[in-house]
């Protein structure tokens, strides 16, 4: 049986998975360079904001895509702040979820969680979803746009670079620290999919987070580098050539080339029948369930030359934080969270949690898997925060 050649394409290019006014938020910020030393900038995450909502694409006014989002902000509920800040010049988009009685002076403290959102995803969706959840279970917690992604700033857009996915995570690090209450000895960190491979870098070295939580991680370098389950070891350099070749083009003038997105595609049911798991039902949750117009896995071409060389799984050793990777036992993409889990020999408290029948995109969604999640993740937090 073969797939068409575009929705194949797309596979091997990793276009799928990888392959504070009114709270009184306000974080101190160095003074501006004077205009002769004006330059790169990188100082960091500062300048946190509430903004108005912006205008929705769907009925939720917050533009939320997942099951019991909230529609509006009530008194002594969960509610939820559209904010923005500065994240090395560029400025990035962000949802803050405060708990239920949030006393926004600061009088009383609460731990905290970053949230980081699966490759392609955008905060409204999965990563909304638990940040909603863990701030039910009294959490502060932020869940926002990648650099270049969503609705976050940056160009080329769509540009999909560790390094930045990375700086993104210390980043929401920096923020949360300067929301009104946040107990800064007690932040924790969640990525899923693609985020808990980014947030697992991030945890090797910063050590504001105190502990590290996974869900479904997704080692989105060695996917585009070798392919899914190994499956396109043989084309690697050819890839890397073609990368090359785009950038080459790109600085003189070319326009910006990107993956095919399969969000966006029409793929028969015969055609998602072929497909691993993860993909058929990583198209029907993107494209069509849970559908966000800022979601996309149009990548630039050029951001293999950067996660060619990404593996999530290198220096776990530094992790000595509390270590917590969950994972549904019927996913196809579990080897990636058991390598990683097996390398993170720097913790003793660490803790692979398998989710019973579940698969890899089933973990973001279905009521069952995702409250199975979410009693854990908040029984690990309640316990190492």
């Amino acid at each position: 049986m073969k797939m068409s050649k575009k929705i194949m394409a797309a596979l091997l290019a990793g276009s799928l998975m990888a392959i504070g006014s009114n709270i009184g938020m306000a974080a101190a910020a160095p003074a501006a360079p004077a205009a002769a030393e004006q330059g790169i900038a990188f100082y960091g995450a500062r300048n946190l904001r509430e903004v108005a909502p912006g205008k929705s694409p769907n009925a939720n006014p917050f533009g939320l895509v997942y099951r019991g989002a909230i529609t509006k902000n009530e008194a002594g509920k969960v509610n939820i702040h559209p904010v923005r800040y500065n994240l090395n010049g560029n400025t990035i988009a962000a949802n803050l979820y405060t708990p239920a009685g949030y006393d926004k002076n600061g009088t009383k403290t609460y731990p905290a969680i970053i949230v980081a959102h699966p490759n392609g995803g955008v905060k409204e969706q999965v990563a909304g979803l638990y940040a909603q959840r863990l701030a039910e279970a009294g959490y502060i917690t932020l869940a926002a746009d990648a650099s270049f992604q969503g609705a976050s700033g940056g160009t080329p857009r769509n540009l999909d670079n560790p390094a930045f996915r990375v700086e993104d995570i210390h980043g929401m690090a920096d923020i949360i620290a300067s929301v009104p209450g946040v107990d800064t000895s007690r932040i924790g960190a969640l990525g899923i999919c693609g985020g808990g491979g980014y947030t697992l870098k991030a945890s090797q070295t910063d050590k504001r987070i105190k502990a590290v939580a996974t869900l479904s991680m997704f080692n989105s370098g060695i996917v585009r580098r070798d392919g899914f389950l190994n499956s396109a070891k043989d084309t690697t350099i050819q890839r890397l050539q073609e990368a090359s070749a785009q950038r080459a083009a790109e600085a003189k003038g070319a326009d910006i080339k990107r993956t095919p997105g399969m969000e966006s595609m029409d793929i028969p049911e015969d055609q998602l029948k072929k497909m691993p798991t993860l993909y058929s039902e990583g198209y029907i949750y993107y494209g069509k369930t849970h559908r966000h117009p800022n979601s996309t896995f149009q990548y630039t071409v050029r951001s293999n030359l950067d996660l060619f060389t990404f593996d999530a799984a290198d220096n776990m050793a530094l992790i000595n934080q509390p270590l917590l990777m969950l994972a549904g036992d019927k996913a196809d993409t579990l080897y990636m969270t058991e390598d990683a889990f097996k390398k993170a020999t720097g913790t003793a408290n660490k803790e692979l949690f398998l989710i019973p029948g579940a698969t890899h995109i089933q973990t973001y969604f279905v009521p069952e898997y995702v409250n199975k999640a979410v009693a854990r993740l908040t029984s690990f937090y309640g316990s190492n925060l």
